[in-house]
């Protein structure tokens, strides 16, 4: 299973859907918090070319974006080939 990194704060009912997820398909991920990290939103921002809303979500060198994003692939049948590597 590829790296997951998600950008993500405490109180985000997006970043909360996300996780829930991506834990409901068995996925490990690291989690960022970018309200306690020091320097983590400018390393998301720059990661995300520019995005600056959370979750911010990465798969392995895959940007994949935020959270609506994350259950399109879903919707498309494609999440579980990207989680697979």
């Amino acid at each position: 299973m590829p790296r997951i990194t998600i950008y993500s704060s405490m109180f985000c009912p997006y970043c909360h859907r996300a996780k829930a997820l991506l834990s409901k398909k068995g996925a490990d991920f690291e989690e960022i918090d970018v309200d306690t990290v020091p320097g983590a939103r400018q390393e998301m921002t720059r990661r995300a070319s520019g995005g600056y809303t959370v979750p911010q979500i990465f798969i392995g060198d895959a940007y994949i974006g935020g959270c609506d994003d994350l259950y399109a692939l879903e919707g498309a049948g494609r999440l579980d080939a990207l989680l697979a590597g």
